[in-house]
């Protein structure tokens, strides 16, 4: 089986996992952070198989919709590609990058390092995904899922949360722009991911704006 003909099938495989999905980690999200991966790697230098496998399987089994078990993706990759009979060596870079790349595990400061150039450009694709108009319709989306506040002036953004903290909060969506939204731009590796950020960025700080001035009813 070529290269081609795996993504083909781990295209078809990740369709019909989340074709349940909540509407901000389902397909359409994969296919997004596909897209980035690929227009990222462009100015880096990296293996593109490891770089589509890791970005296409990433969210197979988030955490966050599996009682917290960071286990069941990684698992759920790794039988996949083993039933496409993808190299050891791949395999285990592609799981590798499921395992390092969401946000709340960066806050876990005695986590043992993995680093690749690979994981960069699919961290960087994925944090995206976060930021701009898009990240915004996702914030509020999961928010809406969880039954959350859309903003509450009495509950402060928690700054420097921990991986506990971070997975346990309920607060209002609007925090989450200042818990992680914003400081994604300042954690992009890539020059492509730091230039797209920017632009994201920026968009989001004007949306707050507006945002405040409909809340206190100003012009």
């Amino acid at each position: 089986m070529n290269q081609e003909e795996i993504i083909s099938n781990t295209i078809q495989f990740v369709k019909n996992e989340l074709k349940n999905a909540e509407g901000g980690h389902d397909w359409f999200h994969i296919e997004r952070v596909f897209k980035n991966a690929i227009l990222i790697s462009k100015d880096e230098k990296v293996d593109i198989f490891v770089v589509s496998l890791a970005a296409l399987l990433h969210d197979i089994a988030d955490a966050k919709f599996h009682k917290g078990d960071e286990t069941i993706g990684p698992t759920m990759a790794a039988d996949f590609l083993k039933t496409q009979q993808v190299e050891k060596q791949v395999s285990k870079h592609v799981i590798n990058i499921i395992k390092h790349i969401s946000y709340k595990n960066s806050l876990e400061k005695s986590r043992k390092k993995f680093t690749s150039k690979e994981l960069e450009v699919v961290k960087d694709a994925d944090r995206l995904d976060a930021i701009g108009a898009i990240g915004i319709a996702r914030c509020f989306n999961y928010g809406g899922f969880k039954n959350r506040a859309i903003y509450n002036p009495e509950i402060l953004p928690e700054l420097n949360l921990s991986k506990e903290a971070y997975k346990n909060s309920d607060a209002p969506s609007i925090n989450h722009f200042y818990e992680k939204l914003l400081l994604l731009k300042d954690q992009m590796n890539t020059t492509t991911g730091k230039k797209i950020a920017a632009e994201r960025h920026r968009y989001m700080e004007l949306y707050l704006e507006q945002f405040y001035n409909e809340w206190n009813g100003k012009l």
